[in-house]
C-alpha cells in the first residue's frame, strides 16, 4: 500500500522538477535572445568599422564566456592594374585580439587565405571548428594550431571555437576564434592551475549563440564598410568638385580648402564658448562635416560662370587690348605716312631749298602726334589695372573718345569703342555690373547643383548653407537680400572665413594681397555696418584663426 502511494508522489516530483528545469531554461533562452536582440542593436547603431569590430569580439567573448578571441577579416588583393580580366585574390588579414588575462603588443598581420590555418580553413570552408584541447586536433584535419603566442606569452589555449561570418547572402566576410570558455567569466586565467580550473568545452549553446551573432555582425560588419564606402566615394566626388573648380578658375587655387579650414575651425571655436549667444551651441560629427563639406562646395557654381568673365584680371579681356594696341600701332604708322605723303608734296612744289622750314615743321607735328599716340596707349594700359581709377585719368580716357582715324578702307573710327571705354571706365575692380551679376550668379549655380544631390538627412541642408554664404546680416548681401536669422549660422560662419581669405589671398591677380591686420581691420568695419555677426568675428580673432593659412594642410 505505502508503494501505491508514493509512486503518485513520485511522479508529481519529477514532473514539477521538469517544470521548473524548463522553466529556467525558457528564462534563459529568452534572456539570450534578449541580449542577442540588445547586441543586435548595438551592432546596427555602430557605423565606424573599427569600433564596430572591437564590439563584435567583445560582444562574442562576452555571450560565450571566452577568456580571449581574434578576429580575421577576408579580404581582396588590390591589383596594379585596375581593369582586369582575372578574378581577384583573396587575403586573411589577422585584424583584431583581445585577452582578459594576459596583456600583449599586438599588430595586424596579413596571412595566405589557405586550409592550414584555422581561420583560413573556417573562411574558405564556411564550417565550425570546436575543440576541447587546440593542441588536440583530430587526425586528418588539414589545419593546426598555431602555438606561437602560447610560447611567448605563457598562456595556454585549451577550448577554442572558429566561427565563419556570413553575411545575408552565404558570403563569409571572416572568422571569429574564441578561446578558453571560463566557467566564472570574471576569472583571469593568470596560471596554468587556474586554467586547467576554470576553463571547459564552449557548450553547444554557447556555439550556436555564437554564430548566430557572427551573422548578425557579419551583416552588420558590412554595413558599416558599406557606409565606410559610400564616405568614401563621396569624399573622392568633393574632391574632383573642388579640383574641377580650380582648374577653371585657376587664380584663386586653394581657396576652397581655407574657407573650409578657416569655417570648421570657427565651428569648433563655437562649439567650445562657454559664454555668449552660442554658449548652448553644439555640433555634432555629422554636423562638423556637413559644414566641411558645404564650404569646400561653395563656389562650385563658377563653373557655371563663363570663363572670361572667371578669370578677367583686367578691365579689357586680352583680345580686346591686343586690338587696341594693333590699332593704337596703325594710327602710328598712319600718321607717320600722312606726314610721309606731306613732304613729298611740299618737295615736289617748292624745291628741295624751299620747302625745308616747312618740312621740320610736319616732322615736328608728326613727332608730337606720335607721343600723343604713346601718352593715350599709357593712359589706356594704367586705366586696365584693377587699382581705383583717379577722376583725372578718367577726365582723360573721355579725351580719347572724341580721337578718330581712318581705316584703310577710309572709313572714320574712334580711337577706342565705346565697350573699351565702357570696361576702362570702371573705377575699381575689373567688373562691369553685367559681369559681376554673372559672377555673383555662381551662388545661385551652386545652390541648383547641390540641389539635385540626393543627400541624406545629416547633410540635406548644405544646398541652404552654400548659398548663403554672400548674405549679410542687414540684407545688402546676395542673390537672396536674406537678413538676420534667415541666414544660418554655418553660413554666418562661412561668409567671415570667406571674405577673409578673399582679402588676405595672394593668388589673385587682379588684386594685391592684403596683409593680416589689415583684413582684420576690414571685417571689423564690416561687424560695425551690421554685416557680419559680431560674436562670431569676436571668436574668429581669439581663437587666431586666420592664423591657419600659414600652415601647410
Amino acid at each position: 500500500m505505502p508503494r501505491k502511494k508514493n509512486k503518485p508522489a513520485s511522479a508529481k516530483a519529477a514532473l514539477a522538477a521538469k517544470v521548473r528545469e524548463t522553466r529556467r531554461e525558457l528564462a534563459r533562452t529568452r534572456r539570450e535572445l534578449e541580449e542577442l536582440n540588445r547586441i543586435g542593436i548595438a551592432l546596427s547603431q555602430t557605423r565606424h568599422v573599427e569600433t564596430l569590430l572591437a564590439l563584435i569580439l567583445s560582444q562574442a567573448r562576452a555571450i560565450t564566456g571566452a577568456d580571449a578571441g581574434s578576429l580575421y577579416l577576408v579580404e581582396e588583393i588590390p591589383h596594379e592594374v585596375v581593369f582586369s580580366d582575372r578574378p581577384l585574390e583573396k587575403r586573411l588579414r589577422f585584424k583584431l585580439t583581445q585577452n582578459d588575462s594576459v596583456e600583449f603588443p599586438f599588430t595586424e598581420s596579413v596571412l595566405p587565405l589557405a586550409t592550414d590555418s584555422m581561420a583560413g580553413y573556417v573562411a574558405l570552408t564556411g564550417k565550425v571548428i570546436e575543440l576541447a584541447d587546440a593542441y588536440r586536433v583530430p587526425r586528418g584535419r588539414p589545419y593546426h594550431f598555431n602555438t606561437q603566442f602560447d610560447e611567448q606569452s605563457g598562456y595556454r589555449t585549451h577550448s577554442l571555437v572558429t566561427l565563419p561570418m556570413k553575411n545575408g547572402k552565404g558570403e563569409i566576410l571572416g572568422a571569429l576564434q574564441l578561446i578558453n570558455c571560463k566557467r566564472h567569466t570574471k576569472s583571469r586565467l593568470r596560471s596554468r592551475e587556474r586554467i586547467e580550473r576554470e576553463v571547459q568545452p564552449f557548450p553547444k549553446r554557447a556555439v550556436r549563440l555564437a554564430l548566430s551573432l557572427a551573422s548578425q555582425a557579419a551583416v552588420a560588419y558590412e554595413n558599416s564598410r558599406l557606409y565606410q564606402e559610400i564616405e568614401t566615394l563621396f569624399e573622392g566626388f568633393v574632391k574632383a568638385s573642388v579640383t574641377a573648380i580650380e582648374q577653371r578658375d585657376p587664380t584663386t587655387s586653394g581657396h576652397s580648402h581655407r574657407v573650409s579650414a578657416f569655417t570648421v575651425a570657427l565651428a569648433e571655436a563655437v562649439d567650445r564658448e562657454p559664454r555668449g549667444p552660442y554658449a548652448r551651441i553644439h555640433f555634432t560629427r555629422e554636423q562638423m562635416k556637413e559644414i566641411r563639406y558645404a564650404a569646400l562646395l561653395h563656389d562650385f557654381g563658377k563653373v557655371g560662370v563663363r570663363e572670361e568673365v572667371l578669370v578677367k584680371a583686367k578691365k579689357l579681356y586680352p583680345m580686346q587690348l591686343a586690338l587696341v594696341e594693333g590699332r593704337f600701332d596703325y594710327i602710328r604708322k598712319e600718321i607717320e605716312a600722312r606726314a610721309e605723303r606731306r613732304k613729298v608734296e611740299l618737295l615736289l612744289n617748292n624745291g628741295g631749298g624751299g620747302a625745308a622750314v616747312q618740312v621740320r615743321l610736319v616732322d615736328e607735328e608728326m613727332k608730337r602726334q606720335l607721343a600723343e599716340v604713346d601718352e593715350f596707349e599709357a593712359l589706356v594700359r594704367d586705366a586696365n589695372e584693377p587699382a581705383v581709377l583717379p577722376a583725372g585719368k578718367l577726365e582723360r580716357i573721355g579725351a580719347i573718345v572724341r580721337k578718330t582715324y581712318h581705316d584703310p578702307r577710309g572709313a572714320e573710327r574712334p580711337w577706342l569703342t565705346p565697350e573699351e571705354v565702357r570696361f576702362l571706365s570702371i573705377p575699381q575692380g575689373t567688373l562691369d555690373n553685367t559681369e559681376r551679376a554673372q559672377i555673383e550668379s555662381h551662388v545661385v549655380h551652386s545652390f541648383n547643383f547641390l540641389m539635385q544631390i540626393p543627400w541624406t538627412r545629416e547633410f540635406r541642408t548644405i544646398p541652404k548653407i552654400a548659398r548663403s554664404h554672400h548674405e549679410k546680416l542687414n540684407g545688402t548681401g546676395y542673390p537672396y537680400r536674406l537678413a538676420g536669422n534667415e541666414i544660418p549660422l554655418e553660413a554666418k560662419m562661412m561668409t567671415i572665413c570667406d571674405i577673409y581669405d578673399a582679402l588676405a589671398a595672394s593668388d589673385r591677380p587682379y588684386k594685391r594681397a592684403v596683409p593680416t591686420p589689415r583684413a582684420l581691420e576690414i571685417l571689423e568695419t564690416s561687424v560695425r555696418s551690421n554685416e557680419l555677426d559680431e560674436d562670431l568675428f569676436r571668436l574668429f580673432l581669439e581663437s587666431k584663426i586666420y592664423e591657419l593659412a600659414a600652415k601647410p594642410s
